[in-house]
């Protein structure tokens, strides 16, 4: 990481995350932590640690514990973990939250209303006004109605349920399809524009096409 942006291949001033889910979290912690990051996507992340515990020089960030019993079942019998993953403010959890308010990065943090893998507009509007409490406005927030968990690059197909890894079965992951497919073109061209903002300068790299 400390090397990596010296290289020929980057442009500077800093390298960009592009993160979604899971990497959400990770994101947000190599923003905090390590140096040389000037631009942080996240996209139907979480703003605490989740899994394990994260070890960085001498600080642990525990892992936020979901509620088993919040699992439910959608009408079509899949299993509904939306609200497993408890509120990351709540005491007994704030631990677990990641400090984000240490890093200098720019952050894009997208959201979809209907995203059943967990509440990500929670945690997007908790991450925003964790930095805002700390003066910061580093930060910008879209959210999107309608619109499942997976919001990947334009015309990848809607994946309203899926085999989870980390449950073991198959689970509903939310979002309607015209939605979920409008909310990939508008999320694409916002990446786009954010990283070429706050990591292209000198404006050289070649426009994408897809």
């Amino acid at each position: 990481m400390i090397l990596f942006p010296k290289t020929l291949m980057v442009q500077g001033p800093g390298i960009g995350i592009l993160s979604i889910s899971k990497s959400g979290d990770l994101a947000l912690s190599m923003a905090s932590f390590l140096s040389g990051i000037s631009a942080t996507a996240w996209i139907n992340g979480s703003n605490a640690n989740m899994v394990a515990p994260l070890h960085y020089k001498d600080l642990i960030i525990p892992s936020i514990t979901p509620i088993v019993e919040n699992i439910t079942f959608s009408p079509s019998g899949i299993l509904d973990i939306r609200d497993a993953l408890p509120d990351p403010e709540t005491e007994g959890n704030s631990g677990s939250v990641i400090p984000i308010e240490r890093s200098s990065s720019r952050f894009l943090f997208a959201a979809s209303e209907d995203d059943r893998n967990w509440n990500s507009c929670l945690f997007a509007q908790q991450a925003a006004a964790r930095l805002r409490h700390h003066g910061k406005d580093n930060f910008e927030v879209v959210m999107y109605p309608r619109a499942g968990h997976f919001l990947e690059v334009p015309y990848m197909p809607h994946c309203p349920s899926g085999f989870h890894p980390a449950v073991g079965q198959v689970v509903v992951f939310g979002g309607e399809a015209k939605a979920h497919h409008q909310a990939q073109l508008d999320l694409w061209r916002r990446v786009q524009e954010f990283f070429r903002k706050h990591l292209d300068g000198n404006n050289t790299s070649q426009k994408a096409t897809l």
